[in-house]
Formats: structure tokens, sequence, C-alpha cells
């Protein structure tokens, strides 16, 4: 797993990429947070979907909600950027919706979309 520290316009932003799933546990992801928040100063993170475990993606699990309930909890903005074509979960494609239209975290198809939304995240 890399990271990646970008300043977009005064907005301090930890990129995370990698190419096998490191981020399997709620634990491992506030660590991730926790340091993103040290090393940058900032409290926002996109990250590559292939860092995640595919339990994220099965809703029924509960490891996306509460990774996102801690996220909120420690004031950190998350964008993951991938592609979820493949997916064809209604109750994930309506959990991507409705994140995609809140202010905290957003699923986006490329790494620059991800960005780009966190920079605009009030």
């Amino acid at each position: 797993m890399n990271i990646e520290y970008l300043n977009v316009n005064g907005t301090n932003i930890g990129v995370v990429s990698g190419n096998e799933a490191e981020i399997t546990t709620i634990q491992a992801a506030l660590d991730l947070a926790m340091t993103v928040k040290y090393e940058s100063g900032g409290s926002r993170i996109a990250i590559d979907k292939r860092v995640l475990g595919e339990d994220f993606f099965i809703l029924s699990t509960g490891v996306a909600g509460e990774i996102l309930q801690k996220f909120i909890n420690y004031h950190v903005k998350a964008a993951i950027f991938g592609d979820y074509s493949h997916y064809t979960s209604k109750p994930l494609k309506d959990f991507i919706y409705e994140s995609n239209n809140g202010r905290d975290f957003f699923f986006t198809a490329s790494r620059e979309e991800a960005v780009e939304r966190l920079t605009q995240a009030k």
C-alpha cells in the first residue's frame, strides 16, 4: 500500500493506492485515517478500491457501514475510486448513490475525480 500526499488549493489529501486488499478490517481503516491525519495534517483520503477487501462491497457484512461511521466520528472525508460496474447488488448501488449525494463519503470512477470531490467537500 502506498500513500501519496497532495495539497490541492490548501486542502491536504492522502491518496492511497495498491494492488491488493490491505484494508480488510475496521481497525485497519481507522489506522489508515489516523496515519493520514498525522502525516499530512489533513483529514481527507482518496482510496483505490483495490486496497479494500471485497467484504467492504458486501453490505450485509457491515464493514462499509462501520468504516463510514468511524470516518464520520473522526471527521474524515473519504472518496473511494475505481470501477464499480461489475457490482449488481441493489443495496450497494443505493449506498453508492446516497453516499455520493452526501458530504463526507464518495465513490468515484477515477483518482482525479476523487481528489476533486474531496477538494470541493465542505
